[in-house]
């Protein structure tokens, strides 16, 4: 990095995103200290190839793209460490079929939102931006992001209640059917 001025560009930028990127980081390592690692390991990387960024408001998703090529590099290079013993461990299968369920259902609620809904509400819960981030990527003011989100909400709520009831009903049918054909 040959100028000056770029140095200082970059130390501003990092320091105005390390909280978004650290989040950016958590998402692809589950250990904290592994995630600042990654992201340390790529703010390096990117230090170097900065003034090779020619629009900078792509920053973001360069970085992003950084982190997950160094997660999956160390994630290639890992060493499998296997140690004698006389007695296996006990073995147990980590059930996540209701973990899977619920993201499925999430995804499916979801498309009840409108575009405009669903970019707010995955910026602001799943990419943790602020209200002030999510305005300035979606190109709205702060308070339509805060409106969009509260009508947002409420209507995956509503949704959410009518597939319960929906389930209650649909249940209390085969209940009955289930005794019908018992009583016959």
């Amino acid at each position: 990095m040959a100028h000056g001025g770029e140095v200082l560009e970059f130390e501003e930028y990092v320091r105005t995103r390390q909280d978004a990127l650290l989040r950016s980081a958590r998402r692809l390592v589950p250990d904290p200290v592994d995630a600042q690692d990654l992201l340390q390991t790529a703010l390096v990387r990117t230090y170097g190839r900065w003034d090779g960024i020619a629009d900078k408001r792509l920053a973001d998703a360069y970085l992003r793209r950084v982190m997950i090529n160094t997660r999956t590099e160390w994630w290639r290079a890992r060493k499998l460490e296997e140690v004698p013993t006389e007695q296996l461990p006990e073995s147990t299968i980590d059930d996540s079929t209701e973990q899977h369920a619920d993201r499925a259902l999430l995804m499916d609620v979801m498309k009840v939102l409108a575009p405009k809904q669903r970019s707010v509400v995955v910026l602001r819960h799943w990419e943790q931006m602020s209200t002030e981030e999510t305005a300035a990527a979606l190109g709205m003011s702060a308070g339509t992001v805060k409106s969009t989100l509260h009508r947002a909400l409420a209507r995956l709520r509503e949704e959410l209640e009518n597939r319960d009831r929906e389930e209650l009903v649909a249940g209390a049918l085969d209940r009955r059917e289930e005794r019908e054909r018992c009583a016959a």
